[in-house]
């Protein structure tokens, strides 16, 4: 779970070529804490107007979103990257995992040793949330908002908690990748959240020694066509990772 130099300038070669939605360009911009407050309200309107929130619900979710972007925001490390073409079209947010292990409080049994060393070598970065304006135009950003993200703070392994009864939003980060290591249970309430990781750099998949726990359990029993057809399956349930913001 080591990513060689190459690998991060492929990333960043990959960066810099032209996105688009349709034949309008599409461009990346990192913010900072002070200009994610400033555009916490856009930030808002596009997570409400993304996710599939049941009627009457819109308000307590936009609510509970700007309360978890305040918290986020004030972490140390916290990062936000927009994409806009002008208008805003997506974006990714998110902080380092801080080196004393304990945003992996709650985590049901023991934390695999990779992700624990990586966590005190400080080279585990959170994705707390992730949006994407729900329009085939936009296929491919999330990748692009996730890749960049993750490669502008050097991380490692990435990491992100995401509803266990969202299922669909699940199946999208597994189909780019991600490994179910496992639960965390949250206080206040039953609140039970379920931990992707994405290892990052080459040889990433087959690494001698590598922990079960770092397997994805949905992909274990998928081979050839059997496992195409299972990821096909997965990216048509969540084309794009859209209106999720994780627990952090």
């Amino acid at each position: 779970m080591t990513a060689s130099p190459g690998s991060i300038r492929s990333r960043r070669r990959a960066d810099r070529q032209p996105l688009t939605a349709g034949t309008r360009p599409l461009s990346l911009r990192r913010l900072n804490r002070w200009q994610a407050e400033c555009l916490r309200e856009d930030l808002a309107d596009l997570y409400t107007e993304s996710c599939d929130t049941p009627p009457g619900g819109e308000y307590r979710g936009r609510k509970d979103f700007l309360r978890r972007l305040t918290r986020d925001t004030w972490r140390p490390g916290f990062a936000l990257l927009t994409a806009q073409a002008p208008d805003l079209a997506g974006y990714a947010f998110g902080f380092p995992v801080p080196r004393d292990g304990t945003w992996w409080s709650g985590f049901r049994g023991p934390l695999p040793p990779e992700v624990a060393q990586l966590t005190a070598s400080g080279q585990v970065f959170a994705i707390s949330g992730m949006v994407v304006r729900p329009s085939g135009r936009y296929h491919g950003l999330a990748d692009r908002l996730q890749e960049r993200l993750l490669a502008d703070h050097r991380a490692l392994l990435g990491a992100t908690l995401v509803d266990r009864t969202h299922r669909a939003a699940c199946a999208g980060f597994r189909s780019r990748g991600w490994r179910d290591i496992g639960l965390v249970y949250r206080p206040p309430g039953p609140t039970v959240l379920r931990v992707l990781v994405l290892p990052l750099g080459e040889g990433k998949a087959a690494e001698p020694g590598a922990s079960r726990t770092m397997r994805d359990p949905a992909a274990a029993g998928a081979s050839g066509a059997s496992g195409a057809r299972h990821a096909r399956r997965n990216h048509r349930m969540s084309s794009e990772v859209t209106g999720v913001s994780s627990e952090g």
